[in-house]
């Protein structure tokens, strides 16, 4: 006697725009890192003319940060390593203003939102790391500076994120607005693939 397997019942068609899968997370992670890299070149030639302004040095803290999370000597960061830090940590954290992105979470107020994420995320690792401060204990003008070109990044970031993303067409939170704006009990998610 043999046994024969049953034919597997055809799978549902996967709608490009939501499957979990290789291509959502390939495409989010390359506009993620252009658009991250797009928002450090912005922040940082914003930062270059502030600095021509007001005499401010060039900043070594992100180096300074990744020599420590690295466990590196403690010395004067290289260069390359400040810049390492500075580029990497805009193109790791446009990735999640990607996903942001694709999600539907598109415009000035996800990119209002972004700027506390990138923020948070500065702080978090300069005072778990010891590099920094809390920044309520820093002088005003460098916080306000520092918001600022935060800001900016941002901002930058989130322009190309969401041109990006657009190519795509709405992202599910966008299509669950179209049916009825706001948050609603009554009103629950489009249909796959709608």
């Amino acid at each position: 006697m043999t046994l024969t397997r049953s034919p597997r019942p055809a799978a549902p068609p996967r709608d490009r725009r939501t499957r979990a899968g290789g291509g959502v997370v390939r495409r989010v992670l390359w506009q993620g890192t252009l658009a991250g890299l797009a928002g450090v070149a912005v922040m940082t030639a914003g930062e270059k003319v502030e600095q021509r302004l007001t005499g401010r040095p060039d900043s070594l803290v992100p180096g300074r940060v990744l020599e420590r999370l690295l466990g590196l000597s403690e010395r004067p960061p290289s260069r390359a390593v400040n810049l390492a830090m500075h580029y990497g940590q805009g193109a790791a954290l446009g990735v999640l203003r990607s996903v942001m992105a694709t999600a539907g979470l598109r415009g000035p107020a996800a990119s209002a939102m972004f700027s506390v994420i990138r923020l948070a995320n500065d702080q978090i690792l300069e005072n778990a790391t010891g590099v920094g401060a809390p920044p309520q204990t820093w002088p005003r003008a460098e916080l306000v500076i520092d918001l600022l070109h935060k800001t900016v990044y941002a901002f930058a970031t989130g322009a190309v994120a969401d041109a990006l993303a657009a190519r795509h067409g709405p992202g599910p939170g966008q299509r669950h607005a179209a049916l009825r704006p706001g948050r609603h009990p009554d009103v629950g998610p489009p249909p796959r693939g709608a």
